[in-house]
């Protein structure tokens, strides 16, 4: 018997319901926004559970995000816009930009699924069916040229609610989606009110290097030279655990093996599941092995950015070893090296990455994240995603879809209980998931999340 699907109901455009001025020119990106060009959609989600009324209707739930989103976007206006090239051939132009007043605006879907928020939450891998609760499914951020850079799809399960929201990678990273998802949360609470005022406003003047910007002209002359869809073969996906107490041993055995207290929870978590990942891939002592971590240039530049610049201002930091080196150095040995790497980063070294990319522009290819040798962390814990409510109480879960998803790909969710802890979204091929989870030191660590009470 095939699982549930989903099914949606209808679907309709969303425009912000005032046109500051500002918007009417075109948005120029940056080269962290451009160098995204040919990598998915972010999609994340909050599940609700519905109330508990046989009278319960959605549809007021669904005017009132229809309303409140139409509010936010007056802020957050490139998020209604459309990708548009301007090309031409002597002289040479190929430039992509924002272009926030040409567009149907963001897209809003309504769908439902025959499914309770037990058959999503209790399963030990995360069921395959979450992948239809977002739009923009193996989409890369070139294709908003025609599609939405934001779709909000909403689906009613049995007893709950699911609110899935994909953005365009090439106008937000994390921090930026998730000031986005909070301030829509804020206007949504204050529909009742007379104004809304949000706690802060987003930033769209985007960072450009000395000397160079807004306008940047590209070293092409069609999509095909920079644009590549990948498939991810076969993996499995689970959710794991991590409570204070467990993050705080982790922390505390880091520094200790070091002689230091400058070794972070997220350092020592990341290295943990480098260790533990390498050491079940059984990779040869001289293997080269890498774990990535995305990072935040905001505060890193000098001056520093904003936390509300609205873009993309993020790169990776990583520590290298063999595995060999690695496995015998232990916890403490890893986290110094990816506290270094955090350490590193500085603002001259992000400036030489940018003048680096303006002097030869590449596009990130989502197949050169897929080393089958290394891990990536993504995301952060520090992002208030729970705090994003609409009306349904708090959420019982963050989700994700498809997008970024390969073997060894690990993305950091704050607990649904709050207090501190993690929840970890780990992907792996089928074979080293099942070792993952059968290994004795990891799962002295890790448990399963209680998302059910």
């Amino acid at each position: 018997m095939n699982p549930p699907s989903v099914h949606q109901i209808s679907q309709c455009f969303i425009k912000p319901n005032q046109v500051l001025e500002e918007s009417k020119h075109p948005l120029h990106l940056s080269p962290w926004d451009l160098a995204m060009l040919s990598v998915n959609y972010i999609q994340k989600g909050l599940l609700f559970q519905k109330p508990n009324s046989p009278n319960y209707s959605i549809t007021p739930l669904l005017q009132t995000l229809k309303s409140s989103l139409s509010k936010t976007l007056v802020n957050f206006y490139p998020l209604a816009g459309r990708l548009k090239t301007q090309e031409q051939t002597e002289p040479h132009l190929y430039s992509i930009f924002i272009d926030c007043i040409n567009s149907p605006g963001a897209k809003f879907v309504h769908a439902a699924v025959d499914l309770t928020v037990k058959d999503v939450l209790l399963p030990a891998d995360v069921p395959a069916v979450v992948q239809e609760l977002f739009d923009h499914d193996r989409m890369i951020n070139y294709d908003g040229h025609v599609e939405s850079l934001l779709t909000v799809k909403v689906t009613e399960l049995v007893d709950g609610v699911f609110v899935g929201v994909s953005i365009n990678h090439m106008v937000v990273d994390g921090t930026s989606y998730w000031n986005f998802f909070k301030a829509w949360s804020q206007v949504f609470k204050a529909q009742d009110e007379d104004g809304v005022t949000l706690s802060s406003l987003p930033v769209h003047k985007h960072w450009f290097p000395n000397g160079h910007g807004p306008f940047i002209n590209l070293p092409f002359t069609h999509h095909d030279q920079f644009i590549t869809r990948h498939q991810a073969p076969p993996l499995r996906e689970r959710i794991f655990h991590f409570s204070l107490t467990s993050l705080s041993k982790l922390k505390s055995k880091a520094n200790s093996q070091s002689h230091t207290t400058k070794i972070s929870t997220l350092q020592a978590l990341s290295a943990f599941m480098w260790i533990i990942i390498t050491r079940i891939r059984k990779l040869p002592t001289s293997r080269k092995t890498n774990c990535r971590m995305a990072i935040n240039n905001r505060s890193r530049l000098d001056p520093p950015l904003s936390q509300d610049y609205f873009g993309n201002c993020i790169q990776t930091v990583s520590g290298s070893a063999t595995a060999g080196d690695l496995l015998k150095g232990g916890l403490g040995w890893a986290a110094w090296l990816l506290h270094q790497a955090v350490a590193n980063h500085s603002d001259k070294n992000i400036r030489d990455w940018v003048d680096a990319w303006m002097k030869k522009p590449f596009i990130y290819q989502l197949g050169q994240f897929f080393d089958p040798n290394s891990i990536m962390m993504g995301s952060s814990p520090r992002f208030d995603m729970y705090g994003c409510e609409f009306g349904l109480g708090r959420g019982l879960a963050v989700l994700s879809g498809y997008a970024h998803k390969f073997d060894g790909k690990v993305t950091l969710y704050p607990a649904a209980g709050g207090g501190g802890a993690m929840d970890l979204e780990v992907t792996m091929c089928p074979e080293w998931m099942g070792d993952l989870e059968n290994d004795e030191e990891f799962m002295s660590f890790a448990s399963l999340p209680c998302q059910m009470n």
